[in-house]
């Protein structure tokens, strides 16, 4: 296994906490509709196959993106095995949500592995999936926190915390796996989960769920992060390839929650 140097993993260290911080501060003022929406985006992704790229190779991130679109199925599973296990409130809930979300997530990264998934296929797998999950959520009630804005900074540093050795994880395990593990690592949700699981302590069942629910019509922008990853990571290298992959989530984004507004106006 190739040695690490300090210098990267300090720069992992302070963008991942940069990036989880900032996220968080907007998304807790926000609805959980919206929070569900900036959960999709490519932040724990982005830093999971930049570091693969910088610490193994190039053209092993630009294999495991491949990968890690199909690799979004997997993270809905996890919201679905959590809004099932976890109804109860309190730690509770959060522990027996986590075990049934990892459960889940297993089984169904498990399976995606068995195939070898091109950039088509695995984007198609995921829009499958999208359809099938916001389906199965579609009665899950939308319901905002009494409080959102009031999340402590204990909280949010302990998310950004708990994201931060998310991604020191999947990085160091990936120069141990395949391509195919590797990418559906990387497609696992770094920053979702933290969020979740403090949402869930202070406010409840209630409000994590409608975030799950939103989430898989948020996955467009991490799609078109990975999808975009796939082709410019051999042609721009990391750094200008990693930007234009943020270029290509932020427009998408940017262009679905206008559309969902535009929705929003026409049926009032």
């Amino acid at each position: 296994m190739v040695e690490v140097p300090l210098t990267w993993q300090l720069a992992k260290l302070g963008l991942s906490v940069s990036m989880v911080l900032g996220l968080s501060a907007i998304a807790v003022r926000a609805s959980p509709r919206i929070a569900g929406l900036l959960s999709g985006y490519p932040l724990g992704t982005a830093l999971a196959l930049f570091f693969i790229g910088l610490e193994i190779s190039p053209t092993f991130a630009t294999q495991s993106a491949v990968h890690t679109l199909a690799g979004f199925t997997a993270t809905m599973a996890l919201g679905a095995g959590y809004v099932v296990t976890g109804r109860q409130p309190g730690i509770k809930g959060v522990i027996s949500g986590v075990l049934g979300g990892f459960a889940a997530w297993l089984v169904m990264s498990t399976l995606l592995a068995q195939f070898s998934f091109t950039r088509f296929s695995g984007t198609l797998v995921t829009l499958w999936a999208i359809g099938v999950f916001s389906w199965l959520f579609r009665s899950i009630p939308d319901v905002k926190s009494t409080a959102s804005s009031a999340f402590s900074w204990p909280a949010l540093a302990a998310r950004a915390g708990l994201a931060t050795v998310i991604i020191f994880a999947i990085t160091r395990i990936a120069h141990w796996l395949p391509p195919e593990w590797a990418g559906t690592l990387a497609a696992f949700p770094v920053t979702m989960l933290p969020f979740l699981l403090i949402l869930h302590v202070g406010h409840g069942y209630a409000p994590v769920a409608t975030v799950i629910k939103h989430y898989p019509m948020g996955l467009g922008s991490l799609l078109s992060y990975t999808l975009c990853v796939s082709y410019t990571y051999s042609t721009l290298g990391l750094f200008w390839g990693t930007l234009a992959g943020f270029l290509a989530a932020t427009l998408w984004l940017l262009g679905w929650m206008q559309f969902t507004a535009w929705q929003q106006r026409r049926n009032a």
